[in-house]
């Protein structure tokens, strides 16, 4: 039979427990996070990440100038692979994207936070290791992007009521098997369907899963909403840039081709952003129509 003091012992650390674990949970995450900023020229620091995560371990699987003065570098490696297959959908999750962004006179190395987007895609693990060996070879200075958001709220979230959430992606086009279906986003996007194009393939180990990282172009007045340059120009416009927000991604996952619709994966990027006014959403209204149709189009989808 326990004594009094036995059982106060185990309420004392029971109330521990649960307070460690409730604080936990009250952890606010931020999209992004910045390595460095300082002088430079995006070029240098470019060939200094580049040089830095290959230490880590990293493979580089993509590169992309969106619009001057800023560069993009996706990477990925092993775990984030291998955590990828073992989640629905998880080929979202693969890739980290690395930016490098000249404002006025400074070069900002920044790149999407791993442990922000493990919940924001309902992974099976939070990333924390490949957040590490980011932070090893980037460096980080601060957590960025959004007032933040519980790990919580990132596996249920949508903007606002009648969004869309991470588990109701469009559906682009289907096909009879993953080996189809893959070739015909491999052939769109060489064409430069609805304007995109490829900027990396992850295959996702073990399962018929691979994520494309995909660039917008619009050259008219009626393509502009889809155009990455026109979009980024309407909503970073905060002091530490979030050009890591690129590329968009496509999924083909079995015979069909998905990808996360622009009200979800927007907001996840720019949670804060305002509904209306300047610099809002309500600028770029048209933009998630205009990208579904875009990459339908580059997955041989009907429109």
């Amino acid at each position: 039979m326990k004594s009094a003091l036995q059982r106060l012992s185990l309420a004392a650390v029971l109330v521990v427990f649960c307070a460690c674990a409730a604080l936990a949970d009250e952890v606010l995450l931020k999209p992004f996070i910045l390595g460095s900023r300082g002088p430079g020229s995006v070029a240098e620091k470019t060939a200094e990440v580049k040089a830095a995560v290959a230490v880590q371990g990293f493979a580089i699987v993509g590169e992309y100038a969106p619009y001057p003065d800023a560069a993009i570098i996706v990477v990925t490696n092993d775990d984030l692979k291998n955590i990828a297959a073992k989640s629905e959908h998880g080929g979202f999750g693969a890739a980290v994207r690395i930016s490098v962004t000249k404002v006025k006179d400074e070069v900002q190395v920044a790149y999407t936070n791993p442990v922000y987007m493990a919940n924001a895609y309902r992974m099976q693990d939070d990333l924390a290791g490949v957040a590490a060996k980011l932070a090893a070879a980037i460096g980080k200075k601060e957590e960025f992007g959004a007032k933040g958001l519980t790990a919580k709220k990132l596996r249920s979230y949508h903007y606002m009521f009648g969004m869309e959430y991470f588990d109701e992606p469009s559906v682009l086009a289907g096909y009879g098997s993953f080996e189809e279906a893959a070739a015909a986003v491999e052939s769109g996007l060489a064409s430069g369907r609805g304007g995109a194009t490829k900027v990396y393939r992850i295959d996702v180990p073990g399962k018929k899963e691979a994520v494309f990282g995909v660039a917008l172009k619009g050259e008219t007045e009626d393509e502009r909403y889809r155009d990455d340059k026109f979009i980024m120009s309407e909503i970073d416009f905060k002091d530490i840039r979030s050009t890591a927000h690129l590329p968009y991604e496509i999924l083909v996952s079995g015979g069909k081709v998905y990808a996360l619709y622009a009200r979800f994966r927007i907001a996840i990027s720019f949670p804060d952003l305002s509904m209306m006014g300047k610099n809002s959403f309500m600028n770029i209204m048209k933009s998630p129509e205009a990208i579904r149709k875009a990459l339908t189009q580059a997955a041989g989808g009907k429109i």
